[in-house]
Parts: C-alpha cells; structure tokens; sequence
C-alpha cells in the first residue's frame, strides 16, 4: 500500500495543508503513524476521506453534518434511512434559505423600484427607507 507524506495528499486531495492538519485536529481525519524521522504516513484512505469531506460541503454540508455522516458510515448500525434523512433535512434547511433569500431580493427590488437613480444622494429614497 502506498503511502501519502502530508504534501502529498493534500495535493491528491485538492486542499491545503492547514485543512488536513485542521481535519486531523477536529477528528475528521485519523492521525496517522509517523516514519522514524516524523513524517505522516497517509493512505488512499484517508485521501478517500478528504475527497468525502470536500465533496460533502460542495453539497453545503457543515463540518458537523459532515462528522455525522462519517459517524453513520462507521456506526454498527447505521443504515440508509439514517443517511438519506441527513439528506432530507438539508434538502429542507436549504429550501429555507433560498426563501430567505428570495424575500430579501424582493425587498431589494422593491427599494431599487423606489429610487429614480438621479438626483442627489441626501434625497435618495432607498437611503431613507434604509434610515427607517
């Protein structure tokens, strides 16, 4: 099996190397054995693991949700229901955040509607709407 020294997969795996140190802190990675001269030996596994973890918050997961899916991958018995609900309920926090977001474009489009864009900037009608 081949090893990865630190640099290595973290180029493999498309982070940096704060990221799989940090990744090693929270837990999220192993921390793995040393050479007689103290040099991280990492696995494919482990580049695996960060591939999980980076494809995972590309998804919007935090690196909480990230720790509970691990923990459901290694749990005994964890099943897919378990997965698929992570995925559920980041289906609903997603949906309302785009809410969110879609009530606060329309308040900024309704502000833009307001304005007439001349005029001078103590008379803007967004910046007194803003004041209030």
């Amino acid at each position: 099996m081949p090893f990865y020294t630190i640099g290595q997969l973290a180029r493999e795996a498309g982070v940096n190397l704060s990221s799989v140190r940090y990744y090693e802190r929270r837990g999220l990675l192993r921390k793995p054995p040393r050479t007689p001269g103290g040099h991280r030996q990492y696995t494919d596994d482990d580049l695996k693991r960060i591939r999980f973890i980076k494809s995972t918050q590309a998804l919007g997961f935090s690196l909480v949700e990230v720790e509970e899916l691990l923990s459901l991958r290694a749990a005994a018995g964890g099943t897919c229901k378990d997965v698929r609900q992570r995925i559920e309920d980041k289906i609903a926090d997603i949906e309302g955040k785009i809410a969110a977001l879609e009530s606060i474009k329309k308040v900024l489009q309704d502000l833009k509607t307001s304005c007439p864009g001349a005029g001078p900037v103590n008379g803007c009608p967004i910046l007194a709407v803003l004041d209030q």
